[in-house]
């Protein structure tokens, strides 16, 4: 068997270890490179409705089950839970996550609004968002996670608040975190450590990893073997490791492997993910169809050592990844 096949790969991972998120659908503006050239200039709430609604179908009919959304993606909670109410069968087999800790204050603008989303980890904005989440998805809502945790964020200290996400543990929803920035390691290993009455509290994370920024990999690992789920996300960050923005020197070894085995960027990047073995969910961030199809592609692809040695060569210092990450525009 060559290094990497387009074809599908029965040793391979399942679509079932995929998912999707609704970052760049659910709101007109988002951090995606390119987006201009996937979505409408004109992204009426109606608009994106219908984009989201069709980027589920064709996930669900293609494999997918995990679901991710959050308060701060515009509409995208309302959007997945129209369709998981007129959609019983997909409600029936899906697993949906959302999180908290992020209000969106854009005011449904694409760009030209000084802040898009606010953080506050405090236990009233848990208060106010769950309330607000179960409007919308009420016991669909399987994973709840704090939104971008960063070492300092009271998420890891405050005892009031661990004690609101234990009570929600205990209705049966997973409640953990996501990471952001440089110390994502840090965070999710401070995390590890957060009990209530004795027992861990966080029993999920939701991280970034990619082939530029693989840093969080021990800790992830570290974190699996916990037994907690592990949800990486920007697996293709952001759109640089997109086949129509992978054309500089920084991403060099991605094309080659891309003109070796014949697969596309996108698929190689997230089937680099899906071979880390603490990694149970690689979400796909596509805005349309096609790129759903394509990142899906990534469940017939098994990279050789020698092909995920290869791609290594991609990673940047984290604290270089993130600076550049927070440079992009919204658009």
């Amino acid at each position: 068997m060559p290094a990497a096949t387009a074809a599908t790969d029965p040793a391979g991972p399942s679509t079932g270890r995929f998912g999707l998120g609704t970052a760049a659908v659910g709101r007109p503006g988002y951090i995606t490179l390119g987006r201009d050239l996937d979505l409408p200039a004109e992204r009426t709430v109606d608009a994106l409705r219908r984009r989201t609604h069709a980027l589920l179908d064709a996930a669900h009919a293609a494999g997918v089950r995990y679901f991710d959304t959050a308060r701060s993606y515009g509409r995208a909670e309302e959007f997945l839970a129209e369709w998981l109410a007129a959609r019983p069968d997909a409600a029936a087999d899906s697993t949906v996550g959302s999180k908290w800790g992020y209000t969106y204050t854009a005011d449904w603008q694409a760009s030209g609004v000084p802040v898009h989303e606010v953080k506050e980890h405090a236990a009233a904005v848990f208060d106010r968002q769950i309330a607000e989440t179960r409007a919308l998805l009420g016991r669909r809502l399987d994973v709840y996670l704090v939104h971008s945790v960063t070492p300092d964020s009271p998420a890891l200290t405050d005892p009031a608040l661990h004690r609101r996400l234990a009570g929600l543990a205990a209705e049966g929803v997973r409640v953990g975190l996501s990471t952001s920035g440089s110390a994502q390691a840090a965070a999710v290993r401070a995390a590890l450590e957060v009990t209530v009455d004795g027992q861990p509290l966080f029993a999920a994370v939701q991280a970034t990893w990619n082939l530029l920024e693989p840093s969080a990999g021990p800790a992830l690992a570290e974190a699996h073997a916990a037994g907690w789920l592990v949800v990486v996300k920007e697996g293709m960050a952001n759109g640089r490791l997109a086949g129509r923005n992978a054309t500089g020197p920084d991403t060099a070894a991605l094309r080659a492997c891309a003109a070796r085995t014949g697969a596309s960027g996108d698929a190689l990047a997230l089937a680099a993910v899906a071979a880390q073995p603490w990694a149970d969910i690689v979400l796909s961030g596509a805005a349309t169809p096609d790129q759903l199809a394509s990142n899906l592609t990534a469940a017939g692809l098994r990279l050789a050592p020698e092909e995920l040695s290869g791609l290594a060569a991609l990673a940047e210092p984290a604290e270089a990844y993130w600076r550049t990450r927070a440079a992009l525009p919204w658009g």
